[in-house]
């Protein structure tokens, strides 16, 4: 019973933070030492809980998702024209993906290297919050190639792992006249087609660690993950309506020093 409440607190760990601006890499590094879950099975677990945040917002945004499969002329992101603006978010991570996967595991997975990307990201917050311009779009409806293609340059810099998938898209955004709140519900979408991917290659390399007798402890952390994403993203949205970003980059500079001392 004590590995199904260990595999229950890494579901809310990861979906409270994995579309928050926080670094779900970092949280996922402290729960996994404390709780001892550590090793290839644990790391595939992680891949495993990480499907299940992003099934939350499949399904939070699924009128979205399903628009993309027909030209709704009252929403302008919808049809091709959306499925366009996804690929060219999702073209530049995964390219650095494809090219860098196996060097980033082996290089940026370390204390070192995620403690510094949970600083910097936060300093990149507060400069965003500090210096970006007023906001010109508002909606979905009004996201354009150029913003689309900006989000997915960003994104790039969650190839750093600690730095925040979420914190990037968001921060791209908004530097290039999003609203918080569209930046915020856009990099949620975003996210969907290039974590699955990644997720998708990262479980289907990992195959072999796992059993039939994993499963119910698999599918506990799945299942929690996906109400804790859908509860993180509802709240977040929400929120950022009202205050910026800079309390998650207090956060952020708070929890830098732990991973670093923490990760064995």
């Amino acid at each position: 019973m004590e590995l199904y409440y260990s595999a229950a607190i890494m579901g809310v760990v990861e979906g409270l933070t994995e579309f928050l601006p926080v670094s779900s890499t970092g949280h996922l590094i402290l729960a996994g030492h404390l709780l001892d879950l550590t090793g290839a099975k644990a790391k595939t677990f992680d891949v495993v809980i990480q499907l299940g945040a992003i099934l939350a917002v499949l399904v939070m945004y699924f009128g979205r998702f399903w628009g993309l499969l027909r030209t709704d002329p009252r929403q302008r992101f919808s049809g091709p024209r959306g499925i366009y603006l996804l690929f060219l978010t999702s073209l530049p991570a995964g390219v650095v993906g494809l090219i860098a996967h196996s060097a980033i595991k082996k290089h940026l997975f370390a204390p070192q290297p995620v403690a510094w990307a949970l600083a910097v990201g936060a300093l990149a917050i507060l400069a965003v919050e500090a210096f970006r311009p007023r906001s010109r779009y508002m909606t979905l409806d009004e996201v354009t190639p150029r913003l689309a293609l900006a989000v997915g340059l960003f994104q790039c810099l969650a190839m750093w792992p600690g730095f925040s998938r979420s914190a990037a898209t968001i921060m791209g955004a908004m530097l290039f006249g999003a609203d918080r709140k569209l930046a915020a519900e856009y990099s949620f979408i975003a996210a969907v087609p290039i974590m699955f991917a990644a997720s998708g290659l990262d479980l289907y390399k990992n195959l072999d660690v796992l059993s039939l007798a994993d499963l119910p402890f698999f599918a506990t952390g799945f299942g929690v993950a996906f109400f804790s994403a859908w509860v993180a993203v509802k709240l977040f949205i929400g929120l950022v309506q009202r205050v910026s970003l800079r309390p998650f980059a207090y956060y952020r500079l708070a929890l830098a020093p732990l991973v670093f001392f923490f990760w064995k």
